[in-house]
């Protein structure tokens, strides 16, 4: 079966035959591309010739004209043909390359046919990038040539529009990454357990138990020692309200380190407490 691309050039032909196409091999590859129906295969040529007289096919090196060969093989897809012509059976000429992908037959282009489709390519684009170009030029004959694009107006550039950014809700943590994450805090903690604070410097409180109170409950004391002024020797504390005198206190002069020694003298056995004071009911 042939399918044509171009009228005239022959690389835009290929050509096919379903039937045979399972049977590829290269040692069938040969009647595959003699099919008769080939426009790429002449009837002519030493291997028709070889085939109608049922000879050697080694016989083809000592005959000239136009052969065949199997030039490449790459199984099970692709296989490549030389058209070649043959002078001598060891001078020959290359004419033409076929090549055979999933037994589609196509003619190999030469380097003259790439040069030619590359540089059209290159024209091509060329002319559009120009044409382009031409139709943003503007003249008067006031102002003269200038540019006119479609994002101007006026002279002035338009800032592009800007595109809306959906923002996206994050989605909350799943009931096994909390989990994960749960195994690892308590993991940490076991691992590096948090260290006790520890007090700060201060004054040091003294608990003392106080066995005239019932139960014998502890009394908190602070001791402090701090510098007193110097004071005289007769100085005497009256208790609040005037229900108990206290013994005089002698304060001796401070010492080098501003420290005073304080003593208690021994109560007088005549010192008596105050009589109760009686009321009389009228």
């Amino acid at each position: 079966m042939v399918d044509q691309k171009g009228n005239e050039n022959p690389l835009g032909v290929s050509w096919h035959n379903s039937p045979a196409i399972p049977m590829l091999s290269p040692a069938t590859v040969m009647d595959y591309f003699s099919d008769t129906s080939n426009p790429f295969y002449d009837n002519t040529c030493n291997n028709e010739i070889v085939k109608m007289q049922r000879l050697n096919p080694e016989q083809l090196s000592q005959m000239t004209g136009i052969e065949y060969t199997l030039l490449h093989v790459q199984e099970p897809i692709l296989y490549v043909v030389r058209k070649q012509h043959r002078l001598s059976p060891t001078q020959v000429t290359p004419l033409n390359d076929y090549y055979i992908i999933a037994g589609v037959v196509y003619q190999a282009p030469d380097l003259t046919a790439v040069l030619n489709s590359r540089i059209m390519s290159v024209v091509h684009n060329m002319k559009e990038a120009f044409d382009e170009a031409s139709s943003y030029s503007r003249y008067h004959p006031s102002k003269g040539y200038w540019w006119e694009f479609p994002n101007q107006e006026s002279g002035k550039d338009k800032a592009p529009p800007k595109k809306k950014v959906k923002k996206t809700k994050e989605e909350p943590s799943s009931t096994f990454q909390r989990q994960c994450l749960d195994m690892l805090l308590d993991e940490w903690t076991r691992r590096f357990p948090p260290r006790p604070i520890l007090p700060g410097p201060g004054p040091q409180a003294s608990t003392q138990t106080d066995s005239s109170k019932p139960g014998g409950l502890p009394s908190a004391t602070t001791a402090t020692s701090a510098p007193i002024p110097n004071a005289g020797s007769g100085l005497t504390s009256t208790a609040a309200g005037g229900m108990s005198s206290l013994p005089a206190v002698q304060l001796p002069q401070g010492g080098d380190d501003g420290k005073v020694e304080v003593k208690q003298e021994p109560s007088s056995p005549q010192a008596m407490p105050p009589p109760d004071k009686k009321f009389l009911s009228s």
